[in-house]
């Protein structure tokens, strides 16, 4: 039964919304979304800015509200600024936003860059972007993102895994700016 109001519900938008362009179901297939990191205003007096960092942690740490409880290590370096190569002149970034188009099944989906660096990962959305997968508005919808910085921070430094980041081959923004 589902299906079939399913095949109305198509079918009833695409005569709705005739000027849009509609695309199949794309389950098992490559799924490839763009946008731009960037925050959003999605209502009067709300404005979110396109990334948080390790002092917004801190910050909401502060408050005494147990679902912000972070590790004394976290702390530490947070507060030696003990950093790695991670930082952002002087500044750990944590999560961007990004107004790329997802779905449910997109958490753990790499954010690249424009030369193919990855960049991010996808993990969540904001709650306006809930209603994206019936109507995407380019103009509040917005994704949640870890900073691959962070994720490299946390292996790194805090986990002290370096051995496991010497695997890897890193791009740093001034290689990118030899190309």
């Amino acid at each position: 039964k589902v299906n079939l109001l399913m095949r109305d519900y198509a079918r009833l938008q695409k005569q709705l919304f005739h000027e849009n362009d509609f695309w199949p179901d794309a389950n098992s297939t490559l799924r490839l979304s763009f946008g731009k990191a960037e925050g959003s205003n999605p209502r009067d007096g709300m404005t979110y800015t396109f990334r948080t960092t390790l002092d917004g942690i801190i910050q909401k740490n502060n408050t005494g509200n147990k679902d912000f409880a972070i590790p004394d290590r976290l702390r530490e370096l947070w507060e030696a600024k003990d950093y790695g190569p991670y930082a952002d002149d002087g500044v750990l970034p944590v999560c961007f936003l990004g107004s790329n188009h997802t779905t449910g099944g997109n958490s753990g989906s790499p954010a690249i860059d424009a030369n193919g660096n990855l960049v991010g990962l996808n993990f969540d959305r904001t709650w306006e972007s809930t209603m994206s997968d019936i109507m995407f508005d380019p103009s509040i919808c917005r994704n949640i993102m870890v900073d691959i910085r962070y994720v490299l921070f946390i292996v790194d430094i805090y986990a002290g895994a370096g051995h496991l980041v010497d695997e890897m081959t890193l791009v740093r923004e001034s290689d990118m700016t030899n190309r």
